[in-house]
């Protein structure tokens, strides 16, 4: 494709982890349901990206090397007069950090491991 003005019909979603096979595995769902896929492997790519790339929504791990999902979540949320819409997940059992990111502004919370189609219902939801 030479011209590089493609429609924006496909929503977009950035997913911000380092685990390798969540990530292929959330983007292999996020593909095979029509939506195309940006992917950063720590938080300070995660926040660049969300910046640079502007996403229609972000999933995003909580612990992460160089900046934790919660610094992003943080910033993303200071930064963009229109709130992203972001799906955390995390490995995390403690109820206070659910409760930080709902006063954040997470749009859902989901505990690792999670069902596939749990999160995908959540990103429809979302995006539709």
């Amino acid at each position: 494709m030479a011209d590089e003005k493609v429609p924006h019909d496909r929503r977009r979603v950035l997913i911000v982890d380092d685990d390798h096979e969540i990530v292929e595995s959330v983007r292999f769902a996020l593909e095979a349901n029509g939506f195309d896929v940006l992917i950063a492997r720590d938080g300070n790519q995660g926040l660049s990206m969300a910046e640079r790339e502007d996403p229609d929504l972000v999933i995003l791990d909580m612990m992460m090397p160089k900046r934790s999902g919660f610094l992003v979540l943080e910033k993303l949320r200071r930064s963009r007069p229109v709130p992203l819409h972001v799906i955390m997940i995390t490995a995390n059992e403690g109820s206070r950090h659910k409760a930080y990111a709902e006063m954040l502004g997470v749009d859902d919370y989901i505990r690792k491991p999670f069902a596939m189609d749990r999160l995908m219902e959540s990103v429809k939801r979302l995006l539709n």
